[in-house]
């Protein structure tokens, strides 16, 4: 990492670039503590721990995860510096290293003194974005007891930004092409578009603290529906598309958003469904959520069930992507600077915040100080 000299980079005010993501184990060791980390305060046993933990043994002990933010940093780089913009890029994780406050500590030892922080996460509530600005708080305060000054924003939730949006629609588009090309009746095919349950709490208070709530289910409804018209109308035919959920946990007495897919392909099989286009619109990679969840999990039920599963990729390090997210920071960085730049949005023509409201997806079990925020 080289240390920033440039005030007048496209990217000023910032030096640098904070890449983050939730973390994951690297080894089968590091499983449990990863676990006791995601689930601390929640007061779960290590036994439940290690049956969650099997979902990581079956995969060697180590998540897809870290792999899957190398290769994203190293695809934003190529993409910045075919912009020529030398930018470094620091990476910090929430539960497992290199945490966050160990990549404001690198960062400040290399000059960078200001960082423009990307989340591997789309949407809006307190698990998808609050919690991460939590952390970026926390990070920062334990940094600044041993002299470490970084001060931090974050480019805007990117849930209907086209380099994200529209490369979703792309590749669904692209599976139902292939889909139809093999011969199957479009009146045989469902489109599933697939995220992250959360508990039906969590959702009704995610947005901007304006009364109306329920942002991260309208975020992905609203997505869903443009892919889906985008498709009909590319494809010339009349798909229906609908939002399931995957990665339910907690208590069976809290209520947490449905249907979960496994449920869904059951009722699709029992309607004469034939082909499941299953879309991981609501991640940004190929994690564990998608690989236990959907291509372990969800394909064994769709076996079982004598269902065609297709599913779609998640955006991962695609170049539109990529691309998409390079064109953030150079938003963020215009916005920081007090100039209007183009806030491109779709679906839709609004941009979501890049600066939270106060009360946005709050905290429901304790108050905590969130950067990027106005409270």
């Amino acid at each position: 990492m080289s240390t920033p000299e440039n005030t007048a980079s496209p990217l000023a005010p910032y030096d640098g670039i904070l890449l983050l993501s939730f973390g994951g184990p690297e080894k089968p060791e590091d499983v449990l503590p990863f676990l006791r980390r995601v689930t601390a305060g929640k007061n779960i046993p290590d036994e439940r721990l290690e049956e969650v933990g099997e979902h990581y043994y079956g995969f060697g002990g180590r998540s897809p995860i870290n792999d899957q933010n190398r290769a994203l940093i190293a695809a934003l780089r190529a993409e910045l510096d075919r912009r020529e913009i030398d930018t470094p890029i620091v990476w910090g994780n929430r539960n497992f290293t290199p945490f966050v406050a160990d990549a404001l500590t690198e960062a400040h030892e290399h000059g960078i003194r200001r960082l423009v922080t990307v989340m591997t996460s789309a949407y809006s509530c307190y698990s998808s974005c609050r919690q991460y600005r939590e952390d970026l708080a926390a990070a920062q305060q334990e940094v600044e007891a041993a002299g470490v000054d970084v001060e931090l924003d974050k480019v805007r939730t990117y849930a209907n930004h086209p380099g994200f949006s529209r490369t979703n629609s792309r590749l669904v588009t692209e599976a139902v092409r292939e889909v139809l090309r093999s011969g199957e009746d479009p009146s045989a095919v469902r489109l599933l578009f697939v995220t992250h349950s959360v508990p039906t709490a969590m959702d009704d208070t995610s947005g901007p603290g304006d009364g109306e709530g329920n942002a991260y289910s309208r975020q992905h409804l609203a997505l869903g529906a443009a892919i889906t018209e985008e498709v009909n109308a590319t494809l010339d035919t009349d798909l229906e598309g609908e939002l399931v959920f995957c990665s339910r946990s907690g208590p069976p007495t809290q209520p947490w958003l449905e249907p979960d897919v496994n449920d869904r392909l059951e009722e699709l099989a029992a309607e004469g469904a034939r082909t499941v286009v299953v879309a991981p619109i609501g991640f940004v990679s190929d994690h564990m959520e998608v690989v236990y969840d959907l291509d372990t999990e969800a394909a064994e039920t769709a076996e079982r069930l004598r269902l065609r599963m297709v599913r779609v990729p998640t955006v991962g390090v695609d170049p539109e992507f990529v691309s998409g997210l390079a064109d953030l920071l150079l938003e963020r960085a215009a916005l920081a600077r007090g100039e209007q730049p183009q806030q491109p949005a779709w679906p839709g023509d609004k941009p979501l915040n890049w600066v939270c409201a106060p009360g946005c997806c709050p905290n429901l079990r304790v108050a905590k100080p969130a950067l990027c925020g106005r409270d």
